[in-house]
């Protein structure tokens, strides 16, 4: 029995806290956040749904001395708070000697926490960043779709998290943080082309899929999905991609804030007055986007091809989640807290050594798949 810990009592971080109460084993189960309406909101849900009782620690995390302090104890923790914090994070890590488990969404950010692995080693923890839905869940799912060939040759990943039932113009909902999304469409992707990593502009290539009980969707290039697992799979395989899907028309409204500008960070000056376009953008669109229309579903399809016992194969792996009515967790929410509870738990049971992992050398498709299995994720593998 381990001692966890999340930092950051949100959304994702509540979600989270369910699945290693339901499925951890845990000894104990701290929270850390600065707002104590979130801490308590985090606490009487997860005592509601399994009557659990978790510990809450109301502090700031950027005071060092007393992060570090309450995580000493603590054998593992998840960064649930915004990306900009995991480099910090990770140094606390080292410091307190405790193993991290992070959501991730900015690849240079992870390539600097992987660079650390020798540290990480020397304090005898393990870290493993871009845990979650994108990255994470998406390249588990890869990796399941991938093991097996004798030879692989493609990867396509397609993900995307969407309302049941869309409502215009904007026929979407914000399931997490706006500066999260936007940090998704500006930007390039790093995907593998001809063997080699190769640098996409964002919201290239559009094309459309069409997905059982769902119907036609968009899909296009952004930013930051598969993490490192390019530069792990340089020259190894041919083509590696992965695309986030939208509903029609989606796309075409974000290039026109984008060429519009609104993504933008240097601020413009407008009658003596100095604003960011993209904090303006934000302020504009959010509470569009933050509709009583909770109940979303997410996606997620890998398609790899290669070789299979000699013979030219393709293996698509497909899996689709809704809205718990049971547990009112949304299904971003259960894909993004669930995959980083799994990791975690993979860590807890000691099957990953100390030092710092990306998410494709940490954890195996089948792994996963064993994980999601016991979670009744509903995965479909289909060999042609």
């Amino acid at each position: 029995m381990k001692k966890y810990c999340i930092i950051g009592s949100g959304r994702q971080g509540t979600a989270a806290a369910f699945d290693i109460v339901t499925h951890g084993n845990p000894k104990s189960l701290t929270i850390i956040d600065s707002n104590n309406n979130n801490l308590e909101r985090c606490k009487n849900k997860i005592k509601k749904l399994t009557n659990f009782d978790i510990d809450i620690i109301n502090i700031d995390i950027k005071d060092q001395d007393k992060l570090i302090e309450s995580l000493l104890d603590i054998d593992i923790f998840l960064s649930s708070v915004p990306y900009m914090f995991n480099l910090y994070l990770t140094d606390i890590a080292i410091k307190s000697k405790t193993s991290m488990v992070d959501l991730g969404g900015h690849t240079n950010n992870v390539i600097k926490q992987l660079e650390k692995s020798k540290e990480a080693k020397e304090a005898g923890i393990t870290i493993v960043p871009d845990c979650g839905m994108g990255p994470g869940m998406n390249v588990s799912m890869a990796l399941l779709a991938m093991e097996g060939f004798d030879e692989v040759e493609e990867v396509r990943v397609w993900d995307g998290g969407l309302p049941q039932k869309p409502k215009p113009p904007w026929n979407y909902n914000l399931f997490f943080n706006i500066a999260g999304l936007t940090n998704e469409y500006d930007g390039n992707a790093y995907f593998i082309r001809n063997g080699k990593v190769a640098e996409v502009p964002c919201f290239e290539d559009i094309e459309t899929l069409e997905f059982d009980s769902i119907g036609n969707l968009e899909a296009a290039v952004t930013s930051g999905g598969l993490s490192t697992m390019p530069w792990t799979f340089e020259n190894k395989i041919k083509l590696l991609e992965n695309k986030t899907l939208r509903y029609k028309g989606h796309w075409e409204q974000m290039i026109a804030f984008r060429e519009l500008g609104l993504f933008s960070e240097q601020k413009v000056k407008i009658k003596n007055l100095e604003i960011s376009p993209r904090d303006f953008y934000h302020n504009l669109l959010e509470p569009k986007l933050e509709q009583n229309n909770l109940k979303d579903i997410c996606i997620m399809r890998t398609e790899a091809t290669g070789t299979l016992n000699g013979v030219k194969t393709t293996k698509k792996v497909e899996c689709i989640e809704k809205y718990n009515e049971d547990t009112k967790f949304l299904a971003m929410e259960m894909w993004t807290g669930f995959h980083a509870s799994m990791v975690m738990q993979h860590i807890a049971a000691s099957k990953i050594e100390s030092g710092a992992y990306p998410i494709e050398i940490a954890l195996s498709g089948n792994d996963f798949y064993s994980y999601a299995v016991s979670r009744n994720y509903k995965i479909e593998i289909k060999t042609s």
